[in-house]
């Protein structure tokens, strides 16, 4: 299959090496200026990629989208135009609510949404370590998109396991939760995701759940306080030692996905007229010191 894939951040060079190791023709389109990129997986051969090429992109079936959330919008309408009318739209960011502001712009094309528990570090532009295999899970955001499930074993064939949602809505909030409790948290204290077992943060953890359970809820989410700390839980066991996305950027002084992820929240609590003190006062806090220093 032809497949490109827009940013080669971490996830992104992840899936463009195991997507040529299972045999299919991956393009890249990046921020480089170069028209190859040689990106590699832990030691392993690097691979030589295309980069920016209008041709290859035109031949895509399918797109995968890896960038931040902010940064979506900037990709993807600018190439819209190059795409074939049948190819196929993955989004794989973290946080909600982008596709809605450029839905109108790709309605036409197959759209379909993903998450990913994998862990990757990526210590240069040309390397990551996967440092920890995980779930990817598959659904349709609109109908086009919902008749797509043979992606499942496509992907699932290059990089293990892959799973369909029949209700990806449900899925992506269920991560949004753990991310309103997890990345903020983190970034604030440049720590990694185990420090959050700590007594001292018991309270706080509980708090931002109990919000988050109430506006989940007026969204039509099914979940209790009981489930949503459980994966909580679960979640942070399982990456103890690692580091949240927001950590990162934080730490390297880069525009965050707060946005996308509390502030998505927040904005469907005020929709509902929920107060959510606890999520507002960390929003606030990654606002103020992104707003240091991006000045």
């Amino acid at each position: 299959m032809n497949i490109s894939i827009i940013g080669p951040g971490a996830i992104g060079t992840l899936l463009a090496c195991r997507l040529v190791n299972s045999g299919h023709h991956v393009s890249i389109w990046g921020k480089s200026l170069s028209s190859t990129i040689s990106l590699r997986i832990n030691k392993e051969q690097p691979h030589l990629f295309s980069n920016c090429n209008k041709q290859h992109l035109a031949n895509s079936e399918l797109i995968i989208i890896t960038v931040k959330a902010w940064q979506v919008e900037n990709a993807l309408v600018p190439i819209v135009s190059y795409l074939h009318k049948d190819c196929i739209i993955v989004f794989m960011h973290n946080g909600m609510g982008v596709i809605e502001h450029i839905c109108n712009k790709i309605s036409h094309h197959p759209i379909l949404l993903a998450t990913t528990t994998h862990g990757v570090y990526k210590p240069n532009s040309m390397q990551v370590f996967h440092t920890g295999k995980g779930i990817t899970k598959l659904g349709g955001y609109n109908d086009k998109g919902k008749h797509c499930v043979f992606l499942v074993k496509l992907l699932d064939h290059a990089l293990p396991e892959v799973i369909w949602s029949s209700s990806i809505k449900v899925t992506l909030w269920n991560k949004l939760a753990i991310s309103c409790v997890i990345n903020p948290i983190t970034a604030l204290e440049q720590c990694a995701n185990g420090i959050l077992f700590k007594k001292r943060y018991e309270h706080l953890l509980i708090n931002l759940l109990n919000e988050i359970v109430l506006v989940m809820h007026e969204e039509g989410i099914e979940t209790n306080f009981f489930d949503l700390s459980f994966a909580l839980g679960k979640t942070i066991k399982n990456t103890e030692k690692n580091f949240s996305s927001m950590q990162q950027d934080v730490f390297f002084q880069r525009k965050t996905e707060i946005d996308f992820i509390t502030g998505y929240l927040i904005s469907k609590a005020e929709k509902h007229g929920i107060l959510v003190p606890k999520n507002r006062f960390l929003y606030q806090k990654i606002k103020l010191k992104e707003g240091i220093y991006q000045k």
